[in-house]
């Protein structure tokens, strides 16, 4: 786990308005332990995300919601799909 400060550090471009605005929106979930938000890896590669999404391919954030969710549909139907040939694969032999 990393703290705001590593994590500020880490991605230059990141506003802390921004950051705090997105974990108030869900996007990003960090633990607080004594009063400090820690961030874990996930939570990393999250930021990383938005900030591809908003600074890089321009996504609007209005539209930012939609297309976390999308996102995140995709990767749910991608782990089910692979406990699905997990278990195919068993099944078959």
């Amino acid at each position: 786990m990393i703290t705001l400060d590593i994590l500020l550090a880490r991605f230059t471009t990141l506003d802390p308005g921004d950051l705090h605005r997105w974990i108030a929106q869900g996007f990003v979930r960090p633990e607080v332990t004594e009063g400090e938000l820690r961030f874990e890896e996930i939570d990393v590669e999250r930021v990383r995300l938005i900030l591809d999404l908003r600074d890089v391919l321009e996504v609007d954030e209005t539209a930012l919601p939609v297309v976390l969710s999308l996102v995140d549909q995709v990767y749910a139907l991608r782990r089910r799909l692979r406990q699905l040939e997990g278990g195919s694969r068993l099944g078959g032999e």
